[in-house]
């Protein structure tokens, strides 16, 4: 049968992913402090690739931003206050003082950037290791499982005036990629059988975060957020559904309803 997509992507798709994995575990077995550091930089990106999307003439304004952002990050990170915790409103308040494309939109996304890069940390540090491999598990399984079916199988779009690359195969594909992973952690007694059915909620909000992204960079005209990894576009392009995850595995440890991962 003949691929309704095209695999030219897949060899540096696959080189990107290769080393991100080799970094982003390497931080994570390494500890707090090495994991902070990492997270802090992947933010510092992704808001400073927001800032080019959302007013592409101002270059050193999305240095300025990104800064921000990396400082209020670290602040919050250090400081280990309940009431730092409003700095990580300081770029999306900040990105309101010029106009900006949807202005509104890019300052809660930039919020929400910034929330989820607290959270992962935050994770980390209070619900454990297991559970941090369990997200990224999660979002890695959904994104392979989509990208394969949706390429492999194509179909009707998930929602093509958004984001016309995304099918219903492909989402649907995510949805059962997750709930493998759930399977996976429950079968070898990593956790409850729930995370079957929790998995593929938090895929689910993953790729309402691809969704959001692609939003914006429609708006923008552009294709990419950036051009740093290639084969995969720019930060927010690879952890956009990350950021979505995180959010809602956040709201479901604050619910109360987020289960014990791992020993």
């Amino acid at each position: 049968m003949s691929a309704p997509g095209t695999w030219r992507d897949l060899p540096a798709r696959f080189t990107s992913a290769v080393v991100m994995t080799a970094v982003g575990g390497a931080a994570i077995w390494a500890g707090e402090h090495w994991f902070s550091a990492l997270v802090v930089a992947i933010t510092t990106v992704m808001v400073w690739e927001l800032a080019r999307m959302s007013a592409p003439a101002r270059s050193a304004g999305a240095l300025a931003l990104a800064a921000l952002a990396a400082g209020s990050l670290a602040a919050v990170l250090v400081l280990h206050v309940p009431f730092a915790l409003a700095l990580l409103a300081a770029p999306g308040l900040a990105s309101l003082a010029r106009p900006r494309l949807h202005p509104r939109v890019v300052a809660a996304y930039a919020c929400a950037l910034m929330l989820s890069g607290y959270a992962m940390v935050a994770l980390r540090e209070g619900a454990g290791l297991a559970t941090i491999l369990w997200l990224l598990a999660v979002v890695v399984a959904s994104d392979l499982a989509g990208y394969f079916a949706g390429k492999g199988l194509g179909g009707p779009k998930f929602w093509p005036a958004i984001s016309p690359k995304k099918t219903w195969s492909g989402t649907i594909a995510g949805w059962l990629g997750a709930a493998a992973v759930g399977a996976g952690f429950a079968f070898a007694g990593q956790g409850p059988w729930v995370l079957v059915l929790l998995s593929p909620l938090v895929a689910f909000a993953g790729q309402l975060g691809d969704i959001m992204e692609s939003w914006i960079k429609r708006r923008a005209g552009v294709k990419d957020s950036s051009n740093i990894i290639p084969g995969h576009g720019g930060a927010l392009d690879r952890f956009d559904a990350l950021t979505g995850a995180v959010l809602a595995v956040l709201v479901l440890g604050l619910l109360d309803v987020l289960p014990q991962i791992g020993g």
